[in-house]
């Protein structure tokens, strides 16, 4: 009978400043992961609010040649890539995992921006140059729309780890807020650069540029994250049944996906054509820089709005907050359109209500979309549910830069003015819709800590006969007995252990 030889194990050592370290770094990475989601999505903000500016310079540059049709054409191109990314890096950031999708999306915006500040007509062509942006700002739009779910529920899984009882606050100031603050930085850019005497072409060329820096300072921290432990215990990666997911939470996608399609439809046109408004209010003898400092003045408004949203969130709840806003912008944005024409001759006073009217839709909707969409959802479906709210939004936007200046034109009879002044009383008055939207639709989550749904949910599952084992990793927690089967022995400080301290991220052996 021949020897059997029992294989010896392979012995790994942990010291004890790599468990510190190891255990630093699971601490840290929850703050790290909201701090740079924030940051990525301030880029998001920047890409769609410089186009504001930029469409100045082009039609200073081209004049007629830049038409309506091809100002719409570029403004919703970046709409179409985004609505792409929302719903593809939803789905793919479930199936995947967040850090995946967000690497993914970080190298979409930075390519997307590049190729934009690069953007040139073949032969010198202004169409050929139109059709080349385009189709740069589609690419763009692709990487930005996959931010929104991937960073959005990376930051909303993480918050209650930084700040119990404070995730409406974290979320909305790491999401809304810093995509308001992209706005004004949006704003700034082209001021400074003009205020410098640059060409129009300089100022939209390195305008577009400068979107490449902070997808790019956040590119170290995205290599090195990990998903979070909420995802890691309960994402579903296959057999997803998606009959049971609609059935349970149709309702909820109806308030998410119809409160942001209004408040897409509302905010994106007002802001996005917000330098043309105050191009034609200022009249003929406006220079740029006199429109750029209105425009960044007004942008700020955004600023004080969402965090008083934030602030408001954990208070008075998101149901409340949401339906407030809604409704204040309503009432105001009426007021301003029956007095348009007088408000204009008072013109420091129109910038200060248009800037409250803007303010209050981020208050309200603008912080809290975001936040019930990444919140109200189980983690197994999150990033997929929050994509398709993102994404519907987004068609909101799109119709509503589409049909902006056809309606002026045609609300108004060839007065501009006019146009304007209806286009206010109109999309105030869908706001008012939205208020009763929101509070008969919108669940409120304020108090509810995120894996109570994620219980609920996985109870529906197996009361409808479905195989809750595909729920999580199973390399999530990999135990003593399991690694020594494979022959594998942790020692830390040389003393063999028999079970590894639960917080430190076995899989790293």
């Amino acid at each position: 009978m021949s020897d059997s030889k029992v294989p010896s194990p392979n012995v790994v050592h942990i010291t004890e400043n790599e468990i510190e370290r190891e255990r630093e770094r699971v601490r840290l990475s929850p703050v790290f992961t909201i701090i740079f989601s924030g940051f990525a999505l301030m880029s998001d903000g920047y890409q769609v609010g410089v186009l504001s500016l930029i469409n100045v310079c082009f039609a200073k540059i081209y004049g007629d040649a830049y038409t309506s049709e091809m100002s719409t054409r570029l403004g919703n191109a970046l709409f179409v890539g985004i609505v792409l990314g929302q719903v593809g890096f939803g789905f793919f950031c479930d199936r995947m995992g967040r850090k995946v999708g967000l690497l993914v999306t970080t190298f979409l915006v930075i390519i997307g921006a590049a190729l934009c500040a690069g953007a040139y007509g073949a032969g010198g062509s202004i169409e050929g140059f139109f059709w080349a942006l385009t189709i740069y700002r589609g690419i763009l739009g692709v990487g930005v729309g996959g931010e929104y779910p991937c960073s959005s529920t990376n930051a909303s899984e993480s918050a209650d780890s930084v700040m119990q009882g404070r995730r409406g606050m974290l979320v909305s100031l790491a999401t809304n807020t810093m995509i308001d603050f992209g706005f004004v930085v949006a704003a700034i850019v082209p001021l400074i650069l003009a205020t410098a005497g640059c060409s129009y072409e300089v100022i939209w060329r390195v305008s577009f540029g400068f979107g490449v820096l902070p997808p790019l300072s956040v590119l170290y921290f995205r290599l090195r994250m990990t998903n979070s432990k909420i995802f890691q215990r309960n994402n579903l990666k296959r057999n997803v049944p998606y009959v049971l997911i609609i059935r349970r939470y149709w309702k909820y996608l109806l308030g998410t996906a119809g409160s942001w399609f209004i408040y897409d439809f509302i905010a994106y046109p007002f802001g996005i054509f917000s330098g043309t408004i105050l191009d034609t209010a200022i009249g003929t003898n406006g220079t740029f820089v006199q429109t750029a400092e209105w425009m960044c003045l007004l942008n700020v408004f955004y600023l004080p709005g969402c965090i008083a949203g934030a602030f408001s969130a954990d208070r008075i709840g998101r149901k409340m907050t949401m339906t407030l806003g809604f409704l204040l912008q309503g009432v105001l944005g009426i007021l301003m359109g029956i007095f348009y024409k007088d408000l204009l001759g008072i013109f420091p006073l129109f910038v200060v209500l248009y800037g409250v009217f803007l303010g209050l839709g981020e208050y309200g909707p603008g912080d809290m979309v975001i936040l019930t969409s990444a919140e109200i959802y189980p983690t197994a479906i999150r990033g997929t549910a929050y994509g398709w709210s993102a994404a519907i939004g987004k068609l909101g936007a799109i119709c509503g830069t589409s049909a902006f200046k056809p309606a002026i034109a045609s609300l108004g009879h060839g007065d501009v003015i006019l146009g304007q002044s209806r286009v206010f009383i109109l999309g105030s008055g869908l706001s008012l819709v939205g208020a009763i939207f929101a509070w008969l639709l919108i669940p409120d989550y304020t108090k509810q800590d995120l894996s109570y749904e994620d219980e609920a949910f996985k109870k529906y599952l197996e009361d409808n006969g479905y195989d809750v084992s595909y729920l999580g990793d199973a390399s999530t927690t990999v135990s003593h007995e399991s690694l020594q089967e494979q022959g594998v022995v942790a020692t830390i400080g040389g003393t063999e252990k028999q079970e590894l301290e639960s917080d430190i991220d076995t899989t790293r052996l």
